[in-house]
């Protein structure tokens, strides 16, 4: 096999502009792909500098449902710094923890995706 990485993950959304501003505003992702196609908008954002990207599937995209999503798995440098900002932009978190990986903590977007955070473990 000569897998390199991962190009996309669907994140099934009912209102892509709604999306758009939690995934730029909130996590601070950036716009890598807004597309107008025949079966409706392609719309697609990441962290800086990564490689794999979030395609913030509406609806008639795809036939996913909004909400279904989980486990997503953000790498962070700071967890709890992230979490204080989730918190202060209205989100809902769980935790963070220590756990014997890192120091995590769950949220959702506005949609009901599952997303986690993670501040890994010291090696």
């Amino acid at each position: 096999m000569n897998i390199t990485h991962a190009s996309f993950v669907t994140l099934p959304v009912a209102d892509q502009d709604r999306a758009l501003r939690f995934y730029t505003e909130v996590l601070g992702f950036e716009v890598t792909a807004d597309l107008d196609m025949p079966q409706g908008r392609w719309l697609q954002v990441a962290p800086k500098g990564a490689q794999t990207v979030f395609t913030l599937s509406g609806p008639g995209m795809g036939g996913f449902e909004p909400g279904t999503t989980r486990g997503i798995m953000l790498v962070t440098t700071d967890v709890d710094a992230d979490c204080a900002r989730l918190a202060r932009a209205g989100v809902s978190v769980e935790g963070p923890d220590d756990l014997p990986w890192g120091r995590m903590a769950g949220f959702q977007d506005p949609d009901g995706n599952g997303l986690m955070l993670l501040t890994e473990a010291a090696q």
